[in-house]
């Protein structure tokens, strides 16, 4: 029987979350109401996971308030997507109360979800039911009644996931459009497989290796411009590292845990690390020369590297200095996918794009990495999708810029958008042009099912040709020239004037060309544009103005 958890306990419940999110994120994904090759709710809650673990991973405490930092720390930054947010919201808050505690009851467990629950509803400006919210709400709920009666975790974790697959299946019931296309919240399971890893982490041991993803790729328009918000005088000059091996026979694990105290109390960044065949050592520190005597008092010393903190100091605040001068009033930041697209983007004057989508949502720390790099206290960033704005709300909280969020729900929108700026213009006056302009664009994609459902009034078969606009299915065919031209026939109307496509990486120049000229004989009064927009998923992105 189980009644207390340690932090070598909760360092296994979040590896067995991991795993478990491993494994079924591909499921997750194929659940997302939509049945269009974008389904993306699963990947985004593991990236977001993954990261949060990482940190946990490479925490070398086993106490509960430094694992919980952790947790949280990763969480935040890893986010990726409304659901990755929402699921990192989630953890800060269940660390926020396991972090006071020695030990973890079923009763702290169950306040830490209702902390939980909390912070993910503040997460969302117009909370829906029906959705992760209400999963991670009822589950907390029925946490805190059972741990009353129960002290057993086993037992705990039976009752809570219980309720939870009771209150998923009801999903259905509180949002018709779940109901419509017969599947449960992607976003609910996905933080129920979240809780059946914890419980699968109490009962097995979980040894792999987490390997970190590849950064995103940030195109950039410019020179590229280091982040000087944090320079400040060097307090610890020397940045050293080496390695100990070969190490004395009398040796114990004793003396290396000293010896981590010697190099704490020489400088800070210390970095100890190793058993007694090898200990890999990094620490800044004024006087490199005793901290080599210490480590030679347990053995040989190998691959020693000293760095001068101090001249690349003096360099970077030299370059400070330069940029300041250089500054521009605002700056812009978009995301986007398809190497024609974020052209468009840089011929606009974006200074950063970052690569991302549908099927590759950036994180909050991905989008506060391209804003540290733009040259102006003020960056506007434009998500260009509707699950990306959440995230972008939230680097707000991982750099000291200011980030003014312009909520494009898609690419013509963030055309649109950028099209209105303007150089003199005050910050309030850019930000209602570009709202303005945003909310005059019709947007529209031409994409495929992946399974036969019936959805927005349609009946569905694996490989339709799918027109969207607006959120909703308006148009199928089984040829992406004619649901294109259904499409573009529900977006216009007589005040339309501009028809603007993109074609995807899977459209032919010549097969774009033509179907401009049908659409330009059948809706005369437009101007029909195409452009090689070279994105993944989408045969088309259509602009109506």
């Amino acid at each position: 029987m189980q009644k207390s958890l340690n932090g070598a306990m909760l360092r296994k419940m979040v590896m067995g979350a991991y795993n478990n999110l491993e494994i079924n994120r591909k499921y997750i994904d194929s659940i997302n109401v939509y049945p269009v090759p974008d389904g993306d709710t699963g990947s985004n809650m593991f990236l977001t996971f993954k990261s949060s673990a990482n940190e946990v991973n490479n925490c070398q405490s086993n106490n509960l308030d430094a694992l919980c930092e952790a947790f949280s720390k990763g969480a935040l930054r890893g986010a990726r997507g409304n659901s990755g947010v929402i699921l990192s919201q989630i953890i800060r808050g269940l660390s926020s109360e396991i972090m006071l505690h020695k030990e973890i009851t079923t009763k702290t467990f169950a306040k830490a979800m209702q902390g939980g629950a909390t912070m993910a509803y503040k997460a969302v400006a117009t909370p829906r039911e029906g959705t992760i919210l209400t999963v991670i709400r009822v589950m907390a709920e029925s946490a805190e009644s059972i741990a009353k009666k129960c002290t057993d975790f086993d037992e705990f974790f039976k009752q809570v996931l219980e309720c939870g697959e009771e209150i998923l299946s009801q999903t259905p019931e509180m949002n018709t459009v779940l109901k419509s296309a017969g599947v449960v919240d992607s976003g609910g399971r996905g933080v129920l497989t979240v809780f059946y890893g914890f419980y699968k982490g109490l009962n097995d041991d979980f040894e792999y290796e987490i390997v970190e993803d590849a950064p995103k790729k940030i195109e950039e328009t410019q020179t590229a411009h280091v982040n000087y918000e944090n320079l400040a005088d060097i307090q610890f000059a020397y940045c050293t590292q080496f390695m100990v091996v070969h190490i004395n026979k009398k040796t114990t694990e004793s003396d290396i845990d000293r010896f981590r105290e010697k190099l704490m109390a020489l400088g800070d960044s210390v970095i100890c690390v190793g058993d007694l065949s090898l200990i890999k050592v990094h620490v800044h520190t004024n006087e490199p020369n005793k901290a080599l005597g210490y480590a030679l008092e347990m053995g040989e010393i190998t691959e020693i590297t000293i760095e001068n903190m101090l001249e690349e100091n003096r360099a970077l605040k030299q370059k400070q200095a330069q940029q300041e001068q250089s500054k521009k009033a605002f700056g812009m930041v978009s995301v986007a996918a398809g190497d024609g697209i974020a052209a468009v983007f840089k011929d606009l004057g974006v200074d950063y794009v970052i690569e991302g989508g549908q099927t590759m949502n950036p994180s909050a720390n991905d989008i506060a990495l391209a804003v540290d790099k733009v040259p102006s206290d003020h960056v506007f960033v434009f998500p260009n999708n509707k699950n990306i704005i959440l995230a972008a709300e939230q680097a707000r909280n991982l750099t000291k810029k200011f980030i003014h969020v312009v909520p494009t729900l898609s690419i013509p929108e963030g055309v649109s958008a950028m099209l209105a700026f303007n150089i003199d213009g005050t910050l309030d006056e850019n930000l209602e042009a570009m709202n303005a302009a945003r909310a005059n664009v019709v947007s529209g994609s031409v994409t495929h099912a992946v399974r036969e459902t019936h959805v927005d009034g349609f009946d569905l078969k694996n490989g339709d040709i799918i027109g969207l606009s607006g959120g909703k299915i308006v148009a199928i065919d089984r040829l992406v020239g004619e649901a294109t031209t259904k499409l573009i026939a529900k977006m216009v109307d007589e005040s339309k004037v501009n028809i603007t496509l993109f074609y995807g990486q899977d459209v032919q120049q010549e097969d774009a060309e033509q179907l401009q000229k049908d659409l330009a004989e059948k809706f005369p009064q437009c101007e029909v544009t195409v452009l090689e927009g070279g994105q993944p998923v989408y045969y088309y992105i259509i602009s109506v103005e």
